[in-house]
Parts: structure tokens; C-alpha cells; sequence
């Protein structure tokens, strides 16, 4: 009996080595979806490839990365909540310190020209340079990091796997990490299967909420995408700390208080909404939209009467914000803590 059982054990252990091998297999770089436009990211000076990703995936939730080596660029960004950290109204980085903004979601970023709530990063290539050295986030220096890496048993191999060297440089680190990032591609959602006409249909309810939010929200979530990556103030009140938003990287009195448009896609995922956190249901947000809108000087004039809407169509776009949701790309193997 007892050796039966050590057979049982060894089957299992066989099969989920071969479940993880068959999903690091399946490996095929960076494709843009069917009903996608094309990419902004510079994939000629980066092309993504199998070594290249892995190590980006290692560096990303490696707390290495941090002074004390006790936070990740996963520990804010979880997979299972679209890459954001759920929960949380602002980051909390090392020592539990607090930040000022929501973690936005790491989720098709080949598509975004700009990064960051304010889009003061405009490569992404450059992104990762912010939390690593932000005073309440990691804390870290870039220098210290490239020490780390070297010292380490591991990454010169990796660095020699993805880059054909074994010499650690701010630059292939950056790269690796973008690599890894831009296969965070979020595209197989409800409604992306109905789009491509893959056996899925919308409900009444989910229907009648497409063709609202269509009607009264694409100006600035325009499919497929649900954004259309510009900055805008959308009448919230003024937060405790007063960030002025894009203001802090243009200093044009025009954009203070504006934020980047998000992306809808996964928002059932991403509690919670605005870029302090603000708001902790959808319902919340909608009723923000419908009768709270603040009459602010820099107001977006699309909103200037806001968005008005019945308790029906607020159910409706809810129900039609669920299909945006994507368990394929939040349940991806290829995408996780390996």
C-alpha cells in the first residue's frame, strides 16, 4: 500500500513538472491581438524574446530590487488584480510607507505613450528607474541594484542568457523588465471573444450596457483599448494632499488636476477607482459621474453637465464593465511568481 502511494505521489509531481514545463513552452513572444491597433512601444530597439522575458519576470518580483529587500514591483502590482494592488486607496511601499496615488495596472502597455497617472515617464524603458528609487516605494538606488545583481549567484547567467553577455548594465536591466511587461497583453476578455466572433454572445443587459457606454463614456474609454491615453479632469473633489496631477510634469495652469484616461478593461479587478483611490465600487463611480461631477476650472467640457444616468443603465454598463474582464490574462501561468 505504502508503495502505491509513493507511485500516486511521483505521478502528481510528474504532472504538474509537466503542466509548468508545457506552459513555459508555449512561450512565443510578444502578438498583437487580432482587434488590437499596432503598438507605439519601439520593438526594434527590444525586441522580446524567451531569455529576455524570463529574466524581466524574475527582476519584477524579485524584492532585491528594494533597500531592504523586502518589497517587489509585484508586491503593488498583483496579477490576480490586473497587476494593481487591490485594496489599497494608495501604495504602500517599503515600511509600509504610504504613497499619494493608486497603483495603476500593468496591462497593455506596448499600447501607452505615456506612463504614470501624470505621464511624466514617456518610456517604458525608463519606467521601472520611478518606484525603484521613490523614497516610499522601494527606496533603492539604481547603483545598488546593478551591486546586488552582481553579487548575486544567479542573474549574471541570466543576464548572459537574455543578452549574450554576462556584464550587468541599468540598461538591459530596464529592457529585460519592459520585456517582461509587455507581454502583460490583456485580450481575451468576454468582450473581446464577441468582437472576433469566437462562439460568445452578450446578454440583454450586457448589450444594452455596450451601447451606452459607447454613447456616453468612448469620447475618452475608446475600444478596443477602453482609453484613450489623454489626460483630463473629470470633476472629482480635490484630494488631501492636493496633487495636481499632469500639472506636476507640464506646469501649464491648464492641466492641473488632470489624470490619465485608465483602461476599463479589467476594471471589475481593480478596486479601487481614481487615481487616489477614492472610490471603492463601481456603483460609486458611476454615481460620481451622474451627480457629483465638480465644476473645476480645468473641468473637462464633456462632463460639464456630467454623465446623467438611471439606476437601470447603471446596472446595464456594470454588467457590460464585467465582460471587460480577462481570468485568461489574470490566471496566466507565463505571467506569475515562478
Amino acid at each position: 500500500m505504502l508503495r502505491k502511494h509513493w507511485i500516486v505521489l511521483a505521478l502528481m509531481v510528474t504532472g504538474v513538472y509537466a503542466c509548468h514545463k508545457e506552459t513555459m513552452d508555449i512561450f512565443a513572444g510578444f502578438q498583437k491581438p487580432a482587434n488590437f491597433p499596432e503598438p507605439v512601444y519601439h520593438f526594434t530597439t527590444n525586441p522580446v524574446t524567451k531569455d529576455g522575458f524570463e529574466l524581466g519576470r524574475k527582476l519584477f518580483y524579485d524584492p532585491l530590487l528594494s533597500r531592504n529587500n523586502t518589497i517587489s514591483c509585484g508586491s503593488c502590482h498583483i496579477q490576480t488584480s490586473a497587476f494593481t494592488h487591490h485594496g489599497h486607496d494608495v501604495s504602500h511601499g517599503i515600511d509600509d510607507r504610504l504613497g499619494s496615488r493608486n497603483s495603476p495596472a500593468i496591462m497593455n502597455l506596448a499600447w501607452n505613450p505615456a506612463l504614470m497617472w501624470d505621464g511624466g515617464i514617456f518610456d517604458l524603458d525608463l519606467q521601472p528607474i520611478a518606484p525603484v528609487t521613490n523614497h516610499v516605494e522601494m527606496d533603492e538606488t539604481m547603483e545598488n541594484v546593478l551591486t546586488k545583481l552582481k553579487n548575486s549567484s544567479v542573474y549574471p547567467a541570466l543576464f548572459q542568457r537574455a543578452f549574450g553577455s554576462d556584464e550587468i548594465t541599468t540598461a538591459k536591466a530596464l529592457k529585460a523588465l519592459s520585456q517582461f511587461m509587455l507581454m502583460c497583453v490583456s485580450s481575451n476578455s468576454k468582450y473581446d471573444k464577441v468582437k472576433r466572433n469566437e462562439n460568445e454572445t452578450f446578454t440583454a443587459d450586457e448589450q444594452a450596457g455596450y451601447q451606452l457606454v459607447t454613447q456616453k463614456c468612448s469620447p475618452c474609454h475608446k475600444e478596443p483599448l477602453f482609453t484613450d491615453n489623454s489626460f483630463r479632469n473629470n470633476g472629482i473633489a480635490i484630494g488631501a494632499n492636493d496633487d495636481k496631477g499632469r500639472y506636476m510634469v507640464t506646469v501649464t495652469a491648464g492641466d492641473e488636476y488632470k489624470f490619465k484616461v485608465p483602461s476599463l478593461r479589467n476594471v471589475e479587478l481593480t478596486a479601487p477607482y481614481m487615481h487616489d483611490g477614492r472610490f471603492y465600487t463601481l456603483d460609486a463611480v458611476l454615481d460620481h459621474y451622474s451627480s457629483h461631477i465638480q465644476q473645476t476650472p480645468n473641468l473637462d467640457p464633456l462632463l460639464s453637465a456630467g454623465i446623467p444616468l438611471s439606476a437601470a443603465e447603471k446596472t446595464q454598463i456594470i454588467a457590460f464593465l464585467k465582460t471587460l474582464t480577462d481570468r485568461e490574462f489574470t490566471s496566466n501561468r507565463l505571467l506569475s511568481e515562478q
